[in-house]
């Protein structure tokens, strides 16, 4: 009997298996309930693979896709890190490549996706960026580019979706596309995104990113999911060249006294809870230990409302908003993105300065038009919160100032991305304000290690000394 395959909910069956025949193929088990063997769509390209090789005959029934040709509309001319990458990811097909944010991942998937020559299925984590990539796309390609997300269900040879999206229907569209992107390609490992690559039978997949790294460790189930990380470039090898030449600046800020003294009163209750419940955060799982010690007790409540309260104090210092006017003042005739952790510092400072504030609860239609507003430059500053971290195309800016931000490098990374499209003569400008003497300052100082701050300045303080290089 003839061996076959047949696509099943996000699964390979695998009917007229021999006794020995894929034995070493992990993932391929024995399901009872429809007497034959079943694997992840994921391994697809790998069972095939060893079919061939052991030149064994099947019938395949699971593949709804064909090759295609993708004719470019205009020529592309390529930098040469963009040739690499491409000629690197075309040696395997499968891959993710890192590119720093403003150096043309887009364009360089278009490459790929004509090379490649099989229906795509580009994911992203944004209905904005679904649309620029529809935008980007329908440039250099005749063929329709279809959509699916944002309550659009448009299938096409050459498909942008949500992860959100891509999740809801790759159960039973997961054998139509034979390369897969992801972009933002991170965001992949999480626990239900993954499963729109483990779900789809695409033998070739490029992920894009500008940070692979995640803060729970799960790099590895990204390669696993996408392919190696074939290719990667950082921020200042490309500054002064593709990007432009930057430099990132701290600056600690004295709290006002009023705010010290709150600050002061609820750290101390924060921290004497973590010593008398015994909380290490260098445990791997001291984050859980604590959420789960400051449930069991009235006196851990109050510590955890202690350090939210000690957070936001730090982050939202009054002395914050006076220093940012001062780098206001400085940077008349720039344009500048303000970023902040939260809506409610946003709207804050959007009030006190009278200035157009994106966040998630900003409706399309007023989006585009505050970014085209800033784009012509009757609006020279931007107040956000995390919407432009990634997502949206922002227009050129110069500077920008991160009044407050997580912990996570590549947050402050993708924001320093959104100030280095490349132009003549442009000096971009980043600036961190941490509250002085708090948890913020060791925080910057962890974040300061990722070699996209290596070298960078320190602005004086206000009496005039530099502070201490916090390298």
């Amino acid at each position: 009997m003839n061996l076959n395959l047949h696509f099943d909910k996000g699964t390979i069956l695998i009917y007229g298996v021999e006794e020995g025949q894929l034995s070493q193929l992990d993932g391929v088990v024995w399901d009872e309930r429809t007497l034959c063997y079943r694997t992840p769509a994921a391994d697809y390209r790998q069972l095939v693979t060893t079919l061939r090789e052991q030149k064994i005959s099947f019938q395949d029934h699971a593949r709804k896709f064909s090759a295609e040709t993708f004719p470019l509309k205009k020529k592309i001319t390529p930098r040469s890190f963009q040739q690499e990458a491409a000629e690197v990811w075309m040696s395997e097909q499968r891959g993710v490549v890192s590119l720093p944010t403003g150096a043309g991942k887009t364009i360089l998937a278009v490459m790929l996706i004509e090379k490649t020559g099989r229906p795509t299925l580009i994911h992203v984590p944004t209905i904005d960026l679904m649309r620029q990539w529809k935008e980007v796309l329908s440039e250099y390609f005749d063929t329709p580019i279809g959509l699916l997300g944002g309550g659009i269900n448009d299938i096409q040879a050459i498909t942008v979706a949500t992860y959100d999206s891509a999740l809801i229907h790759v159960t039973h569209q997961g054998n139509q596309f034979g390369l897969l992107i992801f972009d933002e390609c991170h965001h992949l490992p999480g626990e239900q995104y993954q499963f729109t690559a483990l779900g789809s039978i695409a033998p070739f997949r490029l992920g894009l990113t500008a940070t692979p790294e995640r803060s729970d460790g799960k790099e590895a189930l990204l390669y696993e999911l996408c392919g190696p990380l074939c290719y990667e470039i950082h921020i200042d090898e490309l500054s002064g060249r593709t990007l432009a030449p930057y430099v990132v600046e701290t600056i600690e800020v004295e709290m006002l006294p009023d705010d010290r003294e709150q600050y002061e009163i609820a750290r101390e209750r924060y921290i004497n809870f973590l010593r008398k419940a015994r909380v290490s955060f260098n445990h791997p799982n001291g984050w859980s230990i604590f959420l789960r010690r400051t449930s069991e007790s009235p006196e851990g409540r109050e510590a955890f409302k202690a350090y939210l309260l000690q957070k936001k104090l730090s982050q939202a210092s009054g002395a914050k908003i006076d220093r940012l006017w001062e780098l206001i003042q400085l940077h008349q005739g720039d344009r500048m993105l303000v970023f902040t952790q939260d809506n409610e510092m946003a709207y804050r400072i959007g009030r006190i300065f009278l200035l157009p504030v994106l966040t998630h609860h900003t409706k399309l239609p007023e989006r585009e038009a505050f970014l085209k507003a800033f784009r012509t430059g009757e609006y020279p500053i931007l107040v956000t919160s995390k919407v432009l971290n990634e997502g949206v195309d922002v227009p050129d800016a110069n500077v920008g100032v991160i009044v407050s931000g997580s912990g996570s490098i590549r947050e402050h990374v993708q924001r320093l991305g959104r100030i280095l499209r490349a132009r003549p003569g442009k000096q971009a400008m980043l600036y961190e304000l941490v509250s002085e003497n708090t948890g913020e300052l060791f925080t910057n100082q962890r974040r300061r290690k990722h070699r996209a701050y290596e070298g960078t300045a320190v602005l004086p303080n206000q009496s005039g000394q530099n502070y201490s290089e916090i390298n």
